[in-house]
């Protein structure tokens, strides 16, 4: 087993585990016991490789965008999460967890959504099978990303607003774990990122590492080699990454680089940069690295980018820093925000504000030429282009 994978503990080095209240203990076990035994079987296999294929649209293209190539000295693909059904790499995730939670018999999902993309790839599947949906959101996020509200109650989902601390991801999560233990039988929590307790950031990587399985094939065909010199992907609790560099962990020829929201810089007391500003410590069921006071209050994150927003990052991504496998990096708003407007410029793609992370951090790399460097445009911006037109004056 690859030294960056879950244990049987449920543990990746010393983050992991599962650390919930007494009451969420049969759920979470339940969870544990069977999840690995349904995901591998054939009839689960062949549902959901279906959906993604004829439901989803995958595989996703990989994209070489020229003029950004040119502009950085350097093979730019981007693997076009945006183009999946519904926007963004969420529902591959989303899919994997419904067809679980009928097999387990659930009738009622719940889930939290910060930039409402997972609000809305979570309500689109309940959707597609007929179960109860609701979803936590954040009240600021409420407001900052309406239309993907609009979507989620459009296809029958029940959003509560999270009105408690800042009012954003952090918060809808906490909401949802009320939630599930006041509903342990006849509910799946469906948790939209690799964050929480053992199995689900194991489980969500797994189904998103369809990104790189793809990505592989696609870098053989376009250029005689499976791996790239780097994957590059934004990461708040960090899923998209997760899917990114899955099939690429133990390729140490490649470099991975994952890209946190520095907000309004690292130190300004506005930013979302758990790897340089956290330590140490338990959120949301798992011991990870923590955005925390002395005394170990969440500190509250902030990022332009509601998907960006969390004060914490997922187990397996606190042991890629701890180890010094992956290189994690930070992005301001303003320079997130200008490579999305560049990559709307060269490539005529307007990508959401959490991949604009990613981008920007080409700006900071230095290539000698040739090299290959795939960035996982995690989702589109259709939902952002209100944050867009304030921030340049449209």
């Amino acid at each position: 087993m690859s030294e960056y994978q879950v244990n049987d503990k449920g543990y990746y080095g010393n983050f992991g585990g599962a650390y919930v209240p007494e009451m969420l203990y049969p759920n979470v076990e339940e969870l544990q016991q069977q999840y690995l035994q349904i995901i591998q079987r054939s009839d689960f296999r062949e549902e959901f490789d279906q959906l993604l294929r004829d439901y989803v649209g995958r595989p996703s293209p990989l994209y070489f965008a020229k003029r950004l190539s040119e502009r950085y000295n350097a093979n730019i693909f981007l693997k076009r999460e945006d183009l999946n059904h519904t926007g963004a790499h969420k529902i591959n995730n989303t899919i994997g967890q419904i067809l679980l939670a009928e097999r387990l018999g659930k009738k009622r999902i719940i889930a939290e959504t910060g930039a409402g993309q997972h609000g809305v790839a979570t309500a689109t599947v309940c959707a597609l099978k007929g179960l109860q949906c609701v979803v936590y959101m954040g009240a600021i996020d409420i407001e900052r990303q309406a239309p993907n509200v609009a979507r989620m109650k459009m296809m029958g989902a029940e959003v509560i607003a999270a009105t408690s601390g800042s009012r954003t991801l952090k918060d809808a999560t906490n909401e949802a774990l009320r939630d599930w233990i006041n509903n342990p039988v006849d509910t799946h929590y469906i948790i939209g990122s690799v964050v929480g307790p053992h199995p689900y950031p194991d489980m969500v990587a797994r189904f998103q590492s369809v990104i790189s399985a793809e990505t592989r094939k696609q870098l053989l065909e376009k250029t005689g080699r499976e791996t790239p010199d780097y994957a590059l992907a934004c990461v708040g609790g960090g899923s998209n990454a997760a899917g990114m560099f899955y099939h690429f962990l133990d390729e140490p020829s490649v470099s991975l680089v994952a890209v946190e929201a520095a907000g309004k810089g690292v130190h300004s007391g506005e930013s979302a940069a758990t790897t340089v500003l956290g330590r140490e410590g338990v959120l949301h069921g798992s011991r990870s690295i923590v955005m925390q006071t002395d005394d170990g209050q969440v500190v509250e994150p902030y990022s332009i980018s509601a998907g960006l927003d969390y004060p914490g990052i997922g187990p397996q991504h606190a042991w890629l820093h701890k180890t010094g496998r992956a290189t994690y990096a930070c992005i301001t708003d303003d320079e997130a925000m200008r490579a999305g407007l560049l990559l709307t410029r060269l490539e005529g793609i307007i990508p959401a504000i959490e991949s604009a992370h990613a981008l920007a951090q080409l700006e900071k790399m230095v290539f000698k030429g040739g090299e290959n460097v795939v960035v996982c445009l995690s989702g589109r911006g259709d939902k952002d282009l209100d944050n867009y037109m304030k921030y340049f004056g449209f």
